[in-house]
């Protein structure tokens, strides 16, 4: 009876070792992609509740981030800047920015990049929830 147990039991295993072999690796990259976990040295949580995330956001001259998602959000320029952004296509961005700009971003991935020769530095407001989904007004 035990030397049947065992083939048994490796053949009910298999299939849920599988499965969660799966889950693990499929919520990987969800996970990779928030910036604050994947790139802390330029990501800060200054704020958080159940309706928003406040990030603050710096960058070195020429310093260069790593791809991830944002939400919609509201962006605070704080100082000015020349930044490039990569998406996931490849395709790049070039963007510049004036300090004291508030520009609505509707949400996605890109991988920003600092392409100018001082640091610039900016405030992120996350929405959660159902106000992710929200339509600029």
């Amino acid at each position: 009876m035990t030397t049947h147990f065992f083939p048994m039991l490796r053949a009910l295993a298999l299939p849920a070792a599988v499965g969660l072999a799966f889950q693990v690796i499929g919520g990987a990259p969800a996970m990779a992609q928030d910036p604050v976990k994947v790139d802390a040295k330029h990501y800060k949580v200054e704020f958080e509740n159940d309706r928003v995330r406040v990030l603050r956001i710096t960058y070195g001259p020429h310093e260069k981030s790593v791809m991830h998602a944002h939400p919609a959000s509201v962006a605070v320029f704080l100082t000015d800047s020349n930044a490039k952004f990569t998406l996931p296509d490849g395709k790049t961005v070039p963007n510049d920015f004036k300090a004291g700009m508030v520009q609505w971003e509707a949400g996605g991935k890109h991988l920003p990049e600092n392409v100018g020769d001082k640091p610039f530095e900016l405030i992120l407001v996350e929405l959660k929830g159902k106000h992710a989904a929200a339509k600029a007004k």
